[in-house]
């Protein structure tokens, strides 16, 4: 899509993750085809920014010399796939999340809406319920495969072979019964309004976990480096990749592969107490022509200012793009430069407060959290 700085083109690595080689091409594409920023987004995509629509051409050639696109973008609207970054060599996860894109890129594969998506979270405990999907693989308390659909706490019980099949009958339920109005549609959405499941999906309990968001640091895997703002360098990427192949995360963090301590390598987060973990922020203005304000400079100014365990969000419009859940404060860019403030609310919600100019926003913020 065209943003305020070029077209902004999103990458999903299959099965969430890139090796030495994909990192540093795709490092080297968004240098020479972009503006050499790169996102990571809540949904564990990438995306280029700053291409101009003279170079998309060229850059989708090298993206396909990578192994990085799509046979079709039907397929790659389908193909939503977010994975745990916490799967390890010899569990299958990475097996299934093959046989599920493979049964995706069927031409028999239902033609979901294009923010549907598939969450394969089957680590020893489920960490992405938070995340943004319709339909969710995981697993029981005693180890099984259970396909569920997201908003109900039961699902069918699966195998390696069958997820994908029943993964797909899911998604053809929610199209026949009416899940899906105009292209959009969601699955929690179509359940909350009273859509009854096909009985095979209401067997079995699922695991309720909601583990703590992962900071940076040591895990099992690998080393975790956060993003500030979800955002690395082309320059830092490739640097990255000397370490080992790089697993996407949701939380704009990367996984490094391999290793058990990472060095400061320039706009990345290797300290969990470090101040930037508790702002989000969208590009906002001038990097999106929908934002009415700069959002990160304010948001880095007014990090350590923050609490520890609550999140700030600065969104450049009512959109929050960034952060589309509740925050325990967020602040909204308004025409003129100024924001709104809302406590325990998302970036559309009414305002607590409203027109405030940004010097006064650092007083105000520590007054929100006393």
């Amino acid at each position: 899509m065209m943003s305020g700085d070029g077209l902004v083109v999103r990458v999903r690595p299959p099965g969430g993750r890139l090796d030495a080689d994909q990192a540093r091409g795709l490092a080297q594409l968004s240098a020479g085809h972009g503006n050499g920023l790169i996102d990571l987004s809540a949904r564990a995509n990438l995306q280029l920014r700053g291409v101009a629509l003279c170079d998309h051409g060229a850059l989708v050639d090298g993206l396909s010399a990578l192994g990085l696109i799509d046979p079709s973008t039907e397929v790659e609207a389908r193909s939503n796939l977010v994975v745990t970054p916490f799967w390890r060599a010899g569990d299958g996860v990475q097996d299934l999340v093959a046989n599920l894109r493979a049964a995706l890129a069927g031409d028999q594969a239902p033609q979901t809406p294009g923010k549907f998506g598939y969450a394969v979270d089957c680590g020893p405990l489920p960490v992405l319920g938070q995340v943004s999907a319709d339909i969710r693989v995981e697993r029981t308390s005693n180890g099984q495969l259970l396909v569920r659909a997201d908003g109900c706490d039961t699902g069918a019980l699966a195998t390696l072979d069958t997820v994908a099949g029943l993964a797909q009958t899911l998604a053809r339920w929610f199209l026949d019964s009416g899940g899906a109005t105009g292209g959009r549609g969601r699955m929690a959405a179509h359940l909350a309004r009273g859509a009854r499941l096909p009985t095979a999906f209401t067997a079995t309990e699922a695991q309720v976990a909601i583990p703590p968001r992962p900071l940076p640091g040591a895990c099992p895997s690998g080393v975790l480096v956060g993003l500030g703002f979800g955002q690395i360098a082309a320059e830092t990427l490739s640097e990255l990749a000397q370490f080992g192949p790089l697993r996407l995360t949701p939380w704009r963090m990367l996984l490094v592969e391999g290793v058990d301590r990472m060095p400061p390598l320039p706009g990345l987060i290797v300290r969990a107490d470090d101040p930037l973990l508790a702002v989000v922020a969208c590009t906002g203005a001038p990097g999106c022509p929908q934002g009415l304000a700069a959002t990160r400079p304010l948001a880095r100014a007014l990090a350590p200012h923050v609490p520890a365990g609550a999140i700030l969000h600065v969104s450049g419009c009512a959109k929050g793009c960034a952060h589309p859940g509740v925050a325990p404060l967020t602040l909204v860019a308004r025409p003129g430069g100024h924001y709104d403030l809302i406590r325990n609310g998302t970036a559309a919600d009414a305002a607590d407060a409203t027109n405030l100019s940004p010097d006064a926003l650092s007083p105000a913020l520590l007054r929100e959290f006393r």
